[in-house]
């Protein structure tokens, strides 16, 4: 399998863990035109919306973005404009996995467990000004955001209550 697709798949089983574990469930959409490659329902929130949904863009590198506390991502302009803005029906993340170059050290295998390596972190681009960059713009995502089970129950969270 080439390797880009190799990330996708890693980058998806690894959002569908953490999702498994907050008790979300996971949808990924047929095409992709509007640059959201999964989407997450919770079920039960307290807040405007009971049944609350979010939706990512999801991206996997081995490449190092990371400058100071953040990551500098070079997002295609097409997805920075479909991830951006407030006229969704539901919040959009950009959720970025780091990965080392070799496959082999995503996954490492125990008697008792199987550890996936590595981090996810996400930022929302919601609020984020037009460009005029043509092609790719450069997206700072906080290391402080990494994407955790707790995380995404928080960005739930804010989706049941319009935040």
């Amino acid at each position: 399998m080439d390797i880009g697709k190799q990330k996708e798949q890693f980058n998806k089983a690894y959002v569908r863990a953490i999702a498994a574990q907050a008790g979300f469930n996971p949808s990924e959409l047929e095409v992709d035109d509007d640059s959201v490659d999964f989407e997450l329902s919770g079920r039960g929130f307290g807040g405007t919306i009971r049944n609350p949904k979010v939706q990512f863009q999801l991206k996997c590198t081995s490449q190092d973005f990371i400058s100071g506390d953040v990551i500098k991502y070079p997002l295609p302009r097409k997805n920075y404009d479909d991830l951006r803005g407030t006229d969704l029906v539901c919040p959009r993340y950009l959720a970025v996995l780091l990965v080392p170059e070799d496959p082999t050290y995503w996954v490492e295998h125990h008697a008792e467990h199987m550890r996936l390596q590595n981090a996810c972190f996400y930022v929302s681009l919601r609020d984020l000004p037009p460009t005029s960059n043509s092609t790719s713009v450069t997206v700072d995502i906080p290391l402080t955001q990494r994407l955790t089970t707790d995380s995404l129950r928080n960005i739930m969270t804010l989706a049941s209550n319009l935040e």
